[in-house]
C-alpha cells in the first residue's frame, strides 16, 4: 500500500493534518474512504487502513488532537465543529462525494456531517457513536458519565479510566446495582495509580461531553442521500456503546449491522485493545460495497 502523505489545512483556529494513502482523484472510480474517530487520532486506523490498497484511504488527527493544534484559545471538541472541518476537509481533497468509516466520537461526527452537508457522504458506516439521548436509561448514563468524570478529577487519569472502563463494560442499563459498586482499583487495569496534576484528557475531562449530549437529527438523516448504517460489535453486546448503537439505528427505523470484535474492533495490539482487524476489514469491504 502507498505510504501515508501528510498534509495540513490551514482554516479557522486550527491547521488541520491529515494524511492521504493512494491517489486523488482516487482511481477506479471509487470514492475515497475516510476514517475517522473522536477523540482517536489518525494513527488508531493504522492496521486497518493497510486492507484497503485499492482504495484512497484519507485519515485525519481531529481539531485539538494529536498533529492538529488549536490556536482558537478552546479545548472543547463538539460533533458541530468537528463536522464543519470535515466538510473543509471534503472540499480540500477535491475528490467528494467520500465513503466514511467513522468510530465512536467520530461517529457522532459524521452523523451531523450527513445532518448538515448531504452531499459529501456516499455510504457512511458509524461504529458504535456513543449517543446518550438514544438510550431509555438516558438519565442514568448521564449520571455514570458524571462518575467517571468526578473520579478523575479526585484521582487522576488512572482513577479516571478505572471508573470508565467500569462504565463502558457494564452489562445492561445503569441500574442502582451499578452506582452501589465500590470505587474501582485502577491496579485491577493494570493502570497508574499515581496522579500527575493533569486534567486535560479529552476522553475523561469534559471537554467531550457534547459528544455524548449530542441529538441526531432523524429528520435530515433520512432524508438525506447518504445511504447510513449502523455498525455494532458482535463481542459488545449489552454495554454501553453496543446499545447506544441499537439506539441510534432503531431512531433511524433501521437494525445495525454486526461487525467483527469489540468497539475497538480494527484496532491492532499496538493500543493494548487489540481488535480483530482483517475480519473487521473484511466486513466493512462487504457493507460498503452494499452487503
Amino acid at each position: 500500500m502507498t505510504e501515508p502523505q501528510a498534509h495540513t489545512l490551514a482554516t479557522t483556529g486550527v491547521d488541520l493534518v491529515y494524511d492521504v494513502r493512494g491517489p486523488l482523484p482516487p482511481a477506479d472510480g471509487l470514492p475515497a474512504l475516510l476514517m475517522i474517530g473522536q477523540p482517536m487520532t489518525a494513527e488508531g486506523f493504522g492496521a486497518l487502513a493497510p486492507h484497503f490498497t485499492d482504495r484512497t484511504v484519507v485519515t485525519y488527527d481531529p481539531r485539538g488532537l494529536g498533529r492538529s493544534i488549536r490556536t482558537d484559545g478552546r479545548s472543547d471538541h463538539t460533533p458541530q465543529r468537528q463536522a464543519a472541518d470535515l466538510h473543509l476537509l471534503i472540499e480540500a481533497l477535491d475528490a467528494g462525494p467520500v465513503d466514511v468509516f467513522a468510530s465512536s466520537g467520530g461517529a457522532v461526527t459524521a452523523l451531523e456531517l450527513v445532518a448538515t452537508h448531504p452531499g459529501d457522504v456516499v455510504t457512511l458506516v458509524a461504529h458504535e457513536p456513543p449517543i446518550n439521548s438514544v438510550l431509555p436509561d438516558a438519565t442514568a448514563a448521564e449520571r455514570a458519565r458524571a462518575a467517571f468524570y468526578e473520579a478523575y478529577q479526585a484521582g487522576g487519569n488512572g482513577a479516571g479510566m478505572a471508573a470508565f472502563i467500569a462504565m463502558t463494560s457494564w452489562q445492561g442499563e445503569f441500574t442502582d446495582a451499578y452506582f452501589a459498586q465500590p470505587t474501582p482499583d485502577p491496579a485491577m487495569f493494570g493502570l497508574p495509580t499515581d496522579d500527575d496534576g493533569s486534567r486535560d484528557d479529552p476522553l475523561l475531562s469534559q471537554n467531550s461531553w457534547a459528544i455524548t449530549d449530542y441529538r441526531p437529527d432523524a429528520s435530515a438523516l433520512t432524508a438525506a442521500p447518504t445511504r447510513i448504517v449502523i455498525a455494532v460489535g458482535e463481542e459488545s453486546t449489552g454495554t454501553y456503546t453496543a446499545r447506544t448503537a441499537l439506539g441510534t439505528a432503531a431512531l433511524l427505523g433501521q437494525e445495525a449491522v454486526v461487525f467483527p470484535s469489540h468497539h475497538g474492533g480494527f484496532l491492532g495490539g499496538e493500543f493494548g485493545y487489540a481488535g480483530k482487524p482483517e475480519e473487521f476489514a473484511a466486513r466493512l469491504r462487504d457493507v460498503l460495497d452494499g452487503g
